[in-house]
């Protein structure tokens, strides 16, 4: 006998079904923001942002940036989400290229911020989740850009990635976890950006949670696994990025090495240690 598919199951798909339609798809982000103009004056302004990272991110004795989250929701929520709405009032195609990297990184940065703060305490940004089967928040719509709704995702993977083709992305979007690179304890700018994107990478593959070796082994981070493509595609190309990268002890010992022995790392949030 042909079994029909029950009531329940019906109605979960068409949920899913409107929440995915209602998405765009990566390459319609991309088709959205990949006009600048070229040599535009035009900055915004991210001096709120700024002063928020410089009074509640602290640089830790490992060197990991830590943000005091509870101190944060208490005093400097509000000025946050005012600072969002702010970006999202922008009309980010009159900025030039690097001003505009610096927009998305900023706007990423301090949404995610903002949704920590919003479930805090919370022990993981993966447990917000998206959906029923989506650890993480990333597939919420939750932005709005130039009449775009957009996801963390969209930023990251549809926009800064694709766009600009630049693996330092991976050193200037934060995810709120230890095993990422460091949240900066100042806001990005377009001058400034190149300059913080190779600090980003410098301070990252110098700690050990981007790179280390021990007993002549490779441990690297995740993000090498998971973005292979933006690293070359192989292990060869993430050993070459590495050492671009890398002080000189680090990197007489990749060089020894030859290749990467394990991936890790570490989802807990990037709270201060009380």
């Amino acid at each position: 006998m042909k079994r029909t598919p029950g009531r329940f199951f019906i109605m979960i798909m068409a949920i899913f079904g409107v929440l995915f339609s209602a998405l765009p798809a990566l390459a319609d982000v991309v088709a959205s923001f990949k006009s600048f103009q070229k040599g535009a004056s035009t900055t915004v302004d991210h001096s709120i942002w700024d002063g928020l990272l410089k009074t509640y991110v602290h640089k830790s004795a490992s060197g990991l940036n830590e943000v005091d989250y509870k101190a944060f929701k208490r005093a400097g929520h509000k000025a946050l989400k005012k600072y969002l709405r702010q970006l999202q009032a922008t009309n980010v195609k009159k900025l030039d290229r690097d001003e505009q990297f610096a927009y998305w990184a900023n706007l990423y940065n301090a949404k995610t911020i903002d949704v920590i703060l919003q479930r805090y305490p919370v022990s993981s940004i993966k447990k917000i989740k998206s959906g029923l089967f989506s650890p993480g928040p990333w597939k919420l719509k939750i932005l709005k850009v130039n009449g775009v709704t957009l996801t963390l995702n969209d930023v990251e993977h549809g926009i800064l990635r694709k766009i600009w083709r630049d693996p330092r992305v991976h050193y200037a979007v934060n995810c709120a976890s230890i095993g990422c690179p460091n949240l900066a304890r100042n806001a990005f700018t377009g001058k400034k950006l190149q300059t913080m994107l190779d600090k980003g990478a410098r301070d990252y593959i110098n700690s050990p949670r981007g790179a280390r070796v021990k007993n002549g082994r490779v441990f690297a981070s995740k993000i090498y696994s998971w973005f292979n493509e933006d690293f070359g595609g192989n292990e060869r190309g993430v050993l070459k990025h590495l050492l671009k990268y890398a002080k000189p002890a680090l990197a007489k010992k990749l060089k020894a090495a030859g290749s990467i022995y394990s991936y890790q790392y570490d989802w807990s949030l990037n709270d201060v240690r009380r």
